[in-house]
């Protein structure tokens, strides 16, 4: 995994940071590239050990109100089976993992997260939603003007539509 420079992405994340009185808080949106590095083929055959890259593993359900896709296909009559839950592949779950490692080093390691503490979103509006609620709860009246300027960047970055969101 790599940091990808983007001076949209440094020119928001300079309005990101704030102090609050008694916080002092540390906003940044990033994007890093899937190629694996060095370190990140060690740590991906080292996971692998556990299970093949092309297994899928369960997710929790997502935190949306709305139903994941999985859970829609559910059998009527299969009421007191429980729902179903989202998957996805060793290799994604790897990239997550490897991805929140990168952002938060030195001061967390997340290379012994599972699977049930990941779930995918299907509403990309539910987490611009909630994602907006706590950017503005923390920056206040200064993410008015800087809400369409972010979600343009990352917009522009990844295709928002065209993404699974975890």
């Amino acid at each position: 995994m790599k940091l990808l420079e983007n001076s949209s992405f440094e020119a928001i994340n300079s309005q990101l940071t704030v102090e609050t009185g008694d916080a002092h808080i540390i906003g940044r949106i990033e994007s890093y590239s899937c190629k694996m590095a060095g370190d990140d083929k060690h740590m991906f055959k080292q996971f692998c050990q556990e299970g093949q890259p092309h297994v899928l593993e369960a997710l929790s359900p997502p935190q949306t109100s709305g139903l994941s896709p999985s859970r829609l296909s559910k059998s009527q009559g299969a009421e007191d089976e429980g729902p179903l839950s989202d998957t996805c592949s060793r290799k994604t779950l790897f990239y997550l993992i490897a991805t929140l490692n990168e952002s938060f080093r030195p001061d967390y390691d997340f290379s012994t997260a599972r699977s049930h503490e990941f779930s995918r979103e299907p509403s990309l509006s539910w987490v611009v939603n909630a994602v907006n609620c706590s950017l503005f709860s923390a920056v206040r009246e200064d993410f008015k003007a800087l809400k369409p300027q972010l979600w343009d960047a990352v917009d522009e970055e990844i295709c928002l539509a065209e993404c699974d969101i975890y």
